[in-house]
C-alpha cells in the first residue's frame, strides 16, 4: 500500500472517531439540556461532529473548528470550576489526546489546503490547555492557605494524674482531645521518622464474618504496658518499647455473617489506686476490688462487657458473672449482634458508662439503644438512661424490657471528671431512613449530645443536632472537651460536638449554652421528582452552627466529575435525575442525593484539640451518597437474620419501605462529585474560623497498578481520626491510600509520610518510653471501605543518635 493510502486511512479513522464521539456527546448532551443542565455538551457534540465530517472531506477547516472547541472548553472549564486541576481533567483529557493525535503527519498528510496555519492554531490551543493545567496544580481553589497565629508555649499543659509519656484512654484522656504534650518528635525532625517495630496480631477475616470487619483500634499505653484489641476482640498486652507480646485474652466472640459490624475501636483502663481522690470529692465510697486493682474493660460485639486483669490477662471473676456483664439483659428482641458495643466505655472512679450500636435499617423490632452505668469493680448495674422511655432512668423490673428501637450511642463518649459529667453522642432510632411512625418520645434524645451525671445517670442538659433524621445523620464521634476563651476573654469549659452534616456545635459543657451561634434554617419539604413518600413528615427547620466544615452549601451539575468527559456527562445526567435541593432533601422512591453523605463530613475520628495553641485539627470528608426508597408491605414477615451491611438494599421490616443506599458513583466506579473527597484542616478556636485546609491522599491504591499516580494529591476519603502534639505536628492516616502522614499544625504543610502494609483506618497515638517518643498506628484495613486487610501494628521513632 502506498503512503497516500495509509495517510488517507489514518485520516478517515480519526474522522470516524470524531463523528462517533460527536454523536454520543450530542445525543446525551441534548438529554442533559432537556433536564436543565449545561448546553456545553450540545455545542461540543456538534463541533466534534462537524470537525469529523470536514476531516473526512480533507478540509483543513476541521482543525480550526477543533481548535475553537479546545479554546472554548478551556474558557468554559475555568468559568465552571476555576483553576482546579482535578476538576479540569475530565473536561480536557479526551479532547487533548485527540487534538495531539490530529497533529501527527499521518493524519494531516493529504489535506486539500495548506495545513501549517491551522495546525499552529490547534497546537496553540493545546499549549494553552497544558499551561492552564500546570498552573492549576499550584493554585488549588479548594485549599485554604492560612496560619495559626498562637505560638506553642515552651512547656505544654500537663494533666494531673496523667503522665506526659502515657496515652491511657482512647482520646489520650477521656476528654477526647487526642493531644500529647510530647515534643521530641517535632515539625523539624519528623521527616526522619523510621519504623521502630511491627507487631502482627494474627487476627484475620474468616468465612463467618460480616463484610464490615474493621481494624479501628487506637492502642492505650500506661507505664510499661500497651493494650490493643483486634477485630475479633482479642485483647493483647504489649511491651511498648519493643512491640513484644506479654499476654493475650480471647473472649471468643460469637461472630456471624449477619452482624452489621465486627470491630473494636479500643479498650478502657481502670486503676483502683488512682481513684481515692475522685471518690472522696464526690462523697462516694470507693468500692474495693481485691482481685483486679488494675483492669482493662473490653467491649465484645456479641453483647458482652468483660473485665480483664491488666497484669496477667486473666478475667476478673469478681466482676459481673465470671468476669462478664451481659449487655443483652432486659433487651427487647435480643439477638447476637443486634446490640453491638464497638467503642471503649467511659470509666470513672466508680462507674463504667457504656453505649452500643444497634442494627441500622433492619426492622421495627430491634434492641434498645439504652445507656448504662455499671459499678467499675463489681459490674453491678447502677443506672440506666433509656433514650426512648418516658422515664429514661427507670430500670426494668421482672418481665420488663427496655424500649425497643430507641436511639443508640455507638461512638466513644467523653467525660469531665471535675463536673462528673459524661457527654454522649446519639444516633437515630432504627429504621433510619423512614420515620413516619416515630413518636415524639422516641425522637426526644435522637441525634443529640446528652450531658449526664456519670454517677447517677441523671440528665443535666441535651441538644438535638438533627430533627426527625431521615438521612442517618448520627452524631458519629467522641465529643471533645476544651477550655476556650469566650468573646469577653473569659475561659469557658466547652464541649465540641462534630456531626455528619459538618456542623460543629460548641457549648458551655456545664449547662449546654451555645458558645458558637446556632440558627434554625428552613430545609426542603417536598419530593420534586417521583411520588411523595407515603406516611412521612419532615422537620420544617434544622439547626446550623456558624462553625461548619461542610465543603459547600449545595452541589450543582458543575460539581459533577468523571475520568473523562463521557462519564462526567453521565454523572451530570444522573445528578439531574435525582431529587436534590441541598442538605436534608427528603428521601424518595425516585432516588435522593444525600450530601453530606452517609459517611458524613465527620465520622468516628472526630477532632484533635491542642489547648495550648487553641487550635483544632481534623480530617473532614466530602462524599455524596444516594438513597432510594423501595415500597414494601410493612406487615411482611421478617425473612432474614440481621442486616450484615450498611450499604446496598436494606429491608426496614415493619415500615412501608425498604431502602437502597449506595455511593454516588459513575459507571467506572469513581465518585460523581469532583474531588477532593478528603481533607485535613485546622480551626482557630479563638475565632472559630478555618485557618487552613488541604487535600489529603492519592489514588495510588484505588486504581489498577497500570493507572496509579501516587504523586498527584487528589483528596481521598478516610476513616480514622487525627492526633496533635506539642511538637507542632498533626498525625493522621485513614485514607484509601495506605499511608500515615504528618502535617505542620501552623500552616498545614505536609512534613512526612510512610507507606503502610495495609489500610490504616484507625486513629494513631503517641507515647514515650525509655526516653524515646513513638508513634503507633493500626494498619489492618476496613472490609467495606475496600482497603487492604492486614494485622499490623506499626510503630515509628526517630533514629538513635550516635
Amino acid at each position: 500500500m502506498d503512503q497516500p493510502s495509509k495517510s488517507s486511512g489514518m485520516r478517515n479513522f480519526t474522522a470516524f472517531i470524531l463523528v462517533v464521539l460527536g454523536l454520543i456527546v450530542l445525543g446525551f448532551g441534548v438529554y442533559l439540556a432537556v433536564l436543565g443542565g449545561s448546553m456545553y455538551y450540545v455545542i461540543a457534540g456538534l463541533m466534534l461532529l462537524v470537525s469529523g465530517v470536514l476531516l473526512f472531506r480533507g478540509s483543513i477547516l476541521s482543525y480550526l473548528i477543533y481548535a475553537v472547541l479546545m479554546l472554548g472548553t478551556i474558557i468554559w472549564g475555568l468559568w465552571e470550576v476555576g483553576s482546579d486541576f482535578w476538576a479540569l481533567v475530565p473536561r480536557l483529557d479526551i479532547l487533548g489526546v485527540i487534538g495531539v493525535w490530529m497533529l501527527i503527519p499521518a493524519v494531516t498528510r493529504g489535506l486539500k489546503q495548506p495545513t501549517a496555519p491551522s495546525r499552529l492554531v490547534l497546537a496553540g490551543s493545546l499549549i494553552i490547555a497544558i499551561l492552564v493545567m500546570v498552573y492549576s496544580i499550584f493554585n488549588d481553589p479548594q485549599e485554604i492557605n492560612g496560619e495559626i497565629k498562637t505560638p506553642q508555649p515552651a512547656k505544654a499543659t500537663t494533666i494531673p494524674g496523667v503522665a506526659d509519656a502515657d496515652w491511657p484512654a482512647y482520646g489520650r484522656t477521656q476528654d477526647g482531645q487526642r493531644y500529647s504534650p510530647l515534643a521530641q518528635i517535632d515539625d523539624k525532625n519528623v521527616k526522619d521518622l523510621k519504623e521502630a517495630w511491627v507487631f502482627r496480631t494474627g487476627d484475620f477475616k474468616t468465612a463467618n464474618d460480616p463484610g464490615e470487619i474493621t481494624n479501628q483500634v487506637t492502642p492505650i499505653k500506661i507505664g510499661d504496658n500497651m493494650f490493643i484489641c483486634t477485630a475479633h476482640q482479642w485483647l493483647i498486652a504489649l511491651d511498648p518499647k519493643t512491640g513484644k507480646e506479654k499476654w493475650r485474652f480471647d473472649p471468643k466472640v460469637k461472630s456471624d455473617i449477619t452482624y452489621q459490624h465486627l470491630t473494636c475501636r479500643g479498650v478502657s483502663y481502670y486503676d483502683a489506686n488512682n481513684t481515692q481522690e475522685f471518690a472522696t470529692s464526690l462523697q462516694f465510697k470507693k468500692s474495693e476490688s481485691t482481685q483486679c486493682p488494675r483492669k482493662v474493660i473490653l467491649p465484645v460485639n456479641d453483647g458482652r462487657l468483660v473485665a480483664v486483669n491488666a497484669d496477667n490477662g486473666k478475667v476478673c471473676t469478681d466482676f459481673g458473672k465470671n468476669g462478664e456483664v451481659d449487655l443483652q439483659k432486659d433487651m427487647p428482641y435480643a439477638y447476637p449482634g443486634g446490640y453491638n458495643p464497638t467503642s471503649p466505655p467511659v470509666v470513672t472512679g466508680t462507674t463504667i458508662v457504656i453505649g452500643g450500636a444497634t442494627t441500622d435499617n433492619f426492622s421495627t423490632k430491634e434492641p434498645s439503644g439504652v445507656l448504662r452505668g455499671y459499678d467499675v469493680n463489681t459490674g453491678k448495674l447502677l443506672w440506666v438512661f433509656d433514650t426512648g422511655a418516658q422515664d429514661p432512668n427507670l430500670i426494668p423490673g421482672p418481665n420488663q424490657n427496655f424500649v425497643n428501637n430507641s436511639p443508640n450511642a455507638w461512638a466513644p463518649l467523653a467525660y469531665d471528671e471535675k463536673l462528673d459529667m459524661v457527654y454522649i453522642p446519639t444516633g437515630v432510632g432504627t429504621p433510619d431512613i423512614w420515620g413516619g411512625d416515630r413518636t415524639e418520645l422516641k425522637e426526644r434524645y435522637a441525634n443529640s449530645v446528652l450531658a449526664l451525671n456519670a454517677t447517677t445517670g441523671k440528665l443535666v442538659w441535651n441538644f438535638q443536632t438533627t430533627h426527625h433524621d431521615l438521612w442517618d445523620m448520627d452524631v458519629p464521634s467522641q465529643p471533645t472537651l476544651a477550655d476556650i476563651k469566650d468573646k469577653s476573654g473569659q475561659m469557658v469549659p466547652a464541649v465540641y460536638v462534630t456531626t455528619k452534616t459538618g456542623n460543629v456545635f460548641v457549648f458551655d459543657r456545664r449547662n449546654g449554652k451555645a458558645i458558637v451561634p446556632i440558627t434554625e434554617r428552613p430545609v426542603p419539604q417536598k419530593t420534586l421528582i417521583g411520588p411523595e413518600t407515603k406516611g412521612e413528615r419532615y422537620s420544617p427547620t434544622q439547626p446550623f452552627s456558624e462553625l461548619n466544615l461542610a465543603p459547600k452549601d449545595k452541589l450543582t451539575d458543575k460539581d459533577m466529575w468523571g475520568a473523562t468527559m463521557f462519564d462526567q456527562l453521565y454523572c451530570r445526567i444522573y445528578f439531574k435525575k435525582l431529587n436534590y435541593q441541598g442538605i436534608y432533601t427528603p428521601p424518595s422512591e425516585n432516588g435522593t442525593l444525600v450530601f453530606p453523605g452517609n459517611l458524613g463530613v465527620f465520622e468516628w475520628g472526630g477532632i484533635s484539640i491542642n489547648p495550648d495553641r487553641q487550635v483544632a485539627v481534623t480530617n473532614p470528608l466530602a462524599l455524596p451518597f444516594v438513597s432510594r426508597l423501595i415500597p414494601q408491605d410493612p406487615n411482611r414477615e421478617i425473612s432474614a437474620k440481621g442486616a450484615g451491611t450498611e450499604h446496598g438494599i436494606q429491608p426496614m421490616y415493619g415500615v412501608p419501605y425498604g431502602v437502597e443506599i449506595s455511593a454516588f458513583l459513575s459507571p467506572l466506579g469513581l465518585p460523581c462529585k469532583q474531588p477532593g473527597w478528603g481533607y485535613v484542616a485546622a480551626v482557630d478556636l479563638n475565632t472559630h474560623e478555618v485557618a487552613w485546609k488541604k487535600r489529603i491522599g492519592t489514588i495510588r491504591d484505588s486504581l489498577p497498578k497500570l493507572f496509579q499516580l501516587p504523586a498527584l494529591k487528589i483528596g481521598v476519603p478516610g476513616l480514622g481520626g487525627a492526633i496533635s502534639t506539642a511538637g507542632n505536628v498533626m498525625f493522621v492516616a485513614g485514607t484509601q491510600d495506605n499511608y500515615i502522614r504528618a502535617y505542620n499544625i501552623t500552616n498545614g504543610e505536609k512534613l512526612w509520610e510512610a507507606r503502610l502494609p495495609a489500610g490504616g483506618q484507625a486513629t494513631p497515638m503517641t507515647y514515650e518510653i525509655g526516653g524515646k517518643q513513638y508513634l503507633v498506628i493500626m494498619a489492618g484495613g476496613h472490609g467495606s471501605f475496600g482497603t487492604k486487610m492486614g494485622d499490623y501494628l506499626v510503630a515509628y521513632a526517630l533514629p538513635d543518635t550516635k
